[in-house]
């Protein structure tokens, strides 16, 4: 039950401190579609971080379905904007920068809100149609809204989220809190509610405790998909500012940190029909050594 049941892999395959460890990747592994293939001989699942950067491509996603072998599976990241992120004007897909003039709020940064109505159907409709291959062929696990932590539970907020199923109704979502007092001890009950009632998978995650971004690590199912994303525990690096993202995932779980999860994993399993383990510690190859630590654990 475990080997189908939950699938482990991690939200990179291609950080340049994974690539630049050689640790991986043989030497002779080295365009875009060797890696994707070598990975996926390896893991069952990815999930697609570049597309928080740039809104997903129907060709990208075209060429990772057939780069892969059946039943592999792909999560994959909602663009910024879409999560209330920011992204500098020069970074928005070229149909949409001539609908956005310059914040006049101070911001350098464009959000949702600076977008004409236009504007944010087009970038909506962009993910339900470069998404598309990837679920034709059955390898679309779900499309991941990760909130910042100024994405707060307010009634607005609410609404917000509520509105995510009736903007991609034929995928599954899932949904990830950085603090936001959405999981704090008075609002659980409340927002595991919100999400079952509008079919959004609860991201559980474990990551450093104590800052303002900081979620609780508790283990929830509210769809048929249980979700959790492993960050790492570095608490040096979690909120501090640096060149690379990766350097914030600096992080390597020991057996016995792993093991903490393996009965909230199972929980999972035994109420959703299928949970994904993804490691996001991805500092050079730290996140694939611990993913394959937690498949070998989860055979026990």
């Amino acid at each position: 039950m475990t080997s189908v049941k939950i699938l482990v892999g991690t939200c990179s395959w291609t950080d340049p401190t994974l690539i630049a460890c050689g640790r991986f990747y043989p030497a002779d592994v080295s365009s875009a579609e060797a890696r994707l293939r070598f990975y996926a001989e390896h893991f069952p699942l990815v999930e697609v971080d570049s597309t928080y950067y740039a809104p997903p491509s129907e060709r990208n996603a075209r060429l990772w379905a057939e780069r892969t072998p059946e039943g592999f599976v792909f999560d994959v990241k909602a663009y910024a904007l879409l999560t209330g992120h920011g992204t500098r004007f020069d970074r928005l897909p070229t149909a949409l920068r001539g609908l956005v003039t310059a914040p006049a709020d101070g911001h350098k940064n464009i959000y949702l809100r600076h977008l004409p109505d236009e504007g944010v159907e087009l970038i909506w409709r962009i993910h339900r149609q470069a998404l598309e291959p990837l679920r034709e062929a059955g390898k679309l696990g779900a499309v991941l809204f990760q909130f910042p932590p100024w994405f707060t539970r307010t009634t607005e907020n609410i609404d917000y989220v509520r509105s995510l199923r009736r903007r991609l109704p034929d995928y599954r979502l899932a949904v990830e809190f950085r603090g936001g007092g959405w999981m704090e001890e008075e609002a659980v009950a409340g927002t595991l509610a919100l999400l079952e009632h509008e079919e959004l998978a609860y991201v559980s995650v474990d990551e450093p405790q104590g800052f303002r971004s900081s979620t609780p690590p508790v283990a929830a199912a509210t769809t048929e998909l249980g979700y959790v994303r492993l960050h790492g525990r570095n608490r040096d690096t979690w909120d501090a500012r640096s060149a690379v993202a990766s350097d914030r995932f600096n992080y390597l779980y020991s057996d016995d940190e792993l093991r903490e999860w393996l009965p909230r994993v199972r929980e999972l399993a035994q109420t959703a029909r299928a949970v994904h383990v993804l490691f996001n510690n991805n500092y050079e190859d730290y996140g694939l050594r611990n993913a394959r630590q937690m498949a070998a654990l989860l055979t026990e």
